[in-house]
């Protein structure tokens, strides 16, 4: 199996809850550099942040685009998720957003060592109300 189907899995998974793929798609030492809250490394500290993801903030996501290089899978995705007060302020509980997200995995023979994310937070809590949109100057007149 390619790293890109290991990181393709772990999509599925957080959309089905069933996160068994995770003990043969990353490395025992693997480290996600995006969680908010620390993790023990490896299957077990992914699969904590992964529930979070999954069933807290009830995010299911569709893979936009996906390719690999020789030690880097990239995954464009759209997190589709439900508001929480505690996250994403006063006023988001049980309202809907759609998140773009990059997600960059380091590889190493075959499987996942490390994952960075990138999140537009921003624009969700816009779509959530709970921060204004940024109000743009006129432009000036020439």
């Amino acid at each position: 199996m390619t790293a890109l189907s290991h990181a393709l899995n772990v999509f599925e998974a957080i959309n089905s809850g069933d996160f068994s793929c995770l003990d043969q798609a990353v490395t025992a030492d693997f480290v996600d550099h995006g969680s908010p809250i620390p993790l023990p490394p490896g299957p077990q500290g992914y699969r904590q942040i992964l529930a979070v993801v999954r069933d807290v903030l009830q995010i299911r996501y569709k893979i936009e685009d996906a390719f690999e290089t020789d030690e880097r899978v990239v995954i464009r995705a759209v997190a589709h998720g439900v508001g929480v007060d505690a996250i994403h302020g006063q006023g988001a509980a049980g309202k809907t957003y759609a998140m773009p997200t990059t997600h960059i995995y380091r590889t190493e023979n075959g499987l996942l060592a490390e994952h960075w994310g990138v999140r537009d937070e921003f624009g969700a809590r816009i779509q959530l109300g709970t921060v204004p949109p940024p109000a743009f100057p006129a432009p000036e007149a020439a």
